[in-house]
């Protein structure tokens, strides 16, 4: 092992921060070179981090050439933001626990330094304490048989309720679910995974409950886990009730018992190491007789990663998976308790993720110009209909408009009305509207009457907080209606200026948009200009769910292109077919199966990756350029869930197809 040392800053001087002084002091790859603080003149500094220099500022920190990582320790409503500033300074983290409010924060912290090429890791110290490693070894080997049931808890008792203390205060994301609860989480998702000899192993179903306080925070919580392999959990925290804080894990054969877990048996400076197996009445007590200090093990992990040049700590430590799967638990739970912390909500939320004014409109996704609408368009538009919160949503919302795009697609149906309301609350927040081309859409089966249109749109527009949409789509079509009073119901719309731009339908057949073209001519109504149908590289052969409409035919290709009828499509990338989820010899996904599978699209396939291969992308990434390079205005829908899935599909913009190549990859 290299005797190079890793020079710490710390953020943050907090009583956590002096206890991970004490780890770098009995680390062997590491030295504590300087502490950042918002105020210098701070009693006992100097005695409580001798020998770091005393920085001015975070930022100072993270600009200071002889720092190489970063021990993140301010409340928790800093963590991903100084984090993600860590990653765009080039400085390796270690975070205190929990890495960020929830997962979708955890997952951009760990984009950002994916991106920086730095390393990023959660402080849960306990999980590379030897005794971590044993308990591991314990369960493998079957020392009380089948895992069973685990029971693991984390309380204590502040004895008073205190609303502005940060373990209370909803600003500050109080409460014990958060501060300890993930202790508790994580180690039952451990002792899972070591049952079945993996790392870790994710839930199946989280039922969580909790006793809130006035700030909306808990006092006390508890919450079920259950896990594939049959092994249940049952997991509680607490800040207001002393709990007995010991872990038990129940076999087939015997139990294992562990006292105060996350510190070892000991305190912030040593624990030894306890584990009790008891079988038939009898007690073997193991010592792992550790002396270092507890912190000094998760220093010298991190510093192992960063050695090797990896990006998170290595196992029985919490890789990133690790770390995003005990989040998602942490998510379930506080769903399920009802907790939104005050400062995740749209009010609270006017900046970014680390903390700056959303930065202008302008970025890789070039712009277009779209018939009938009166301002530039991205090439791209963008649903999330998945996210479920301001919080979640925004992070996505906020990267794809400063990566240019400002397409954004909602409907009256989707998420129950939700995704519209976290547009009106994103568009109200950042002050995007008059930029942003906006995408309604109604008229959903059964309700697809032309009398639903206005209905539902006063509905839509009351929840996207804005008087008009840019591009409206009705989102069914129903033959038993004559086209022409949905026309008539469309015309009253953009009358009233409650639609600016092209109207249209969303899986329509080419027979019915030409009558109701047709008819808006003869009559002298505004007519349709837009469909929002599947277009894809691979051909949709059955309708994923009723009522929906492919336009990936050679004909309807042509007609198209013939009418140059601007096409809104989904599942422009296929909806997997283009992964390694999709083969000919891969049938366990029954929609993949069902809709996409036949010769023709899979030599479609064959040539996506030929091309692929050749042009160093992946097949996704030709699949959305085919979309993209289609003669007739072709707008992809694309709906990533991460910001790693929303920068992977941008890489099609690097793809300049020919008309030679779209012709080939179509029909070879």
């Amino acid at each position: 092992m290299t005797d190079q040392k890793i020079r710490w800053g710390i953020i943050g001087p907090g009583s956590i921060a002096k206890a991970f002084q004490g780890g770098v002091a009995g680390s062997k790859h590491g030295v504590l070179a300087a502490i950042a603080t918002r105020d210098p003149n701070k009693p006992n500094l100097a005695t409580d981090f001798p020998g770091a220099r005393i920085v001015h500022g975070y930022d100072a920190l993270l600009a200071d050439p002889e720092i190489d990582a970063v021990y993140i320790a301010v409340p928790h409503t800093g963590h991903a933001e100084w984090a993600i500033k860590a990653a765009q300074a080039g400085k390796h983290v270690l975070v205190e626990k929990p890495l960020a409010l929830s997962s979708h924060e955890m997952d951009a912290v760990f984009h950002a330094h994916r991106k920086a090429g730095t390393f990023a890791g959660e402080a849960f110290m306990y999980r590379l304490h030897p005794q971590t490693a044993k308990l591991g070894e314990l369960i493998r080997s079957g020392a009380i048989g089948e895992v069973r049931m685990i029971q693991s808890s984390f309380g204590f008792s502040m004895g008073i309720f205190q609303p502005q203390h940060r373990l209370f205060a909803s600003a500050l994301a109080g409460g014990g679910i958060l501060d300890v609860g993930g202790y508790p989480v994580s180690m039952a998702r451990f002792i899972a995974g070591q049952a079945v000899g993996k790392p870790f192993a994710d839930p199946v179903k989280v039922a969580g409950t909790a006793k809130l306080n006035a700030e909306g925070t808990d006092d006390w919580a508890a919450a079920v886990l259950t896990f594939e392999n049959g092994i249940v959990a049952q997991v509680s925290c607490a800040v207001m009730a002393n709990l007995d804080n010991v872990l038990r894990i129940h076999g087939s054969e015997g139990r294992i018992e562990v006292p105060d877990f996350w510190f070892a048996g000991g305190d912030r400076t040593k624990g030894l190491g306890r584990i009790d197996i008891i079988k038939k009445g009898q007690t073997e007590t193991i010592s792992v007789g550790e002396e270092r200090h507890v912190y000094s093990f998760e220093v010298d992990a991190a510093a192992e990663a960063i050695f090797a040049k990896r990006n998170e700590l290595a196992a029985p430590g919490m890789s990133w998976a690790d770390s995003l799967g005990n989040a998602r638990v942490l998510d379930a739970w506080r769903k399920d308790a009802g907790i939104e912390y005050s400062v995740e909500k749209a009010s609270v939320r006017v900046n970014t993720l680390d903390n700056r004014k959303l930065g202008p409109n302008q970025g890789l996704i070039p712009k277009r110009s779209i018939p009938g609408l009166g301002k530039q368009a991205s090439a791209v538009a963008l649903g999330f209909e998945d996210f479920r919160s301001f919080a979640s949503g925004a992070i996505m919302l906020d990267a794809f408009w400063e990566k240019g795009g400002n397409i954004f697609d909602t409907a009256f149906v989707y998420g129950a009305g939700y995704t519209e309301t976290l547009f009106g609350q994103w568009h109200t927040n950042r002050g995007t509207r008059e930029g942003s081309v906006l995408i309604g859409k109604g008229a959903h089966s059964p309700l697809v009457y032309p009398d639903v249109i206005a209905k539902q749109l006063t509905q839509s527009l009351d929840r996207l907080q804005t008087d008009y949409v840019d591009v409206y789509f009705m989102h069914r079509d129903n033959l038993e209606v004559p086209v022409g009073e949905f026309v008539d119901a469309m015309d009253a719309e953009v009358q009233k200026g409650r639609i600016r731009g092209p109207f249209g339908g969303s899986n329509w057949t080419k027979e019915r948009f030409d009558e109701a073209v047709a008819y808006a001519e003869r009559t002298g109504k505004t007519k349709p200009m837009a469909l929002s149908n599947n277009f894809a590289l691979s051909e949709m052969l059955e309708p994923i769910w009723p009522g929906c409409v492919t336009s990936s035919t050679d004909e309807w290709k042509q007609w198209l292109t013939d009418r140059q009828v601007t096409n809104f499509s989904w599942s422009s990338q296929g909806r997997g077919f283009f992964t390694d989820r999709a083969g000919r010899d891969k049938t366990d996904n029954e929609e993949l199966v069902r809709c996409w599978y036949n010769d023709k699209n899979f030599a479609r396939r064959d040539r996506a990756i030929e091309l692929a291969n050749q042009l160093g992308h992946s097949p996704i990434h030709i699949a959305l350029a085919f979309v993209l390079a289609q003669p007739f205005p072709s707008i992809p829908l694309i709906g990533p869930r991460t910001l790693g899935e929303l920068d992977d599909s941008l890489r099609a913009f690097d793809i300049k197809l020919t008309p030679e190549q779209v012709k080939w990859l179509d029909n070879g």
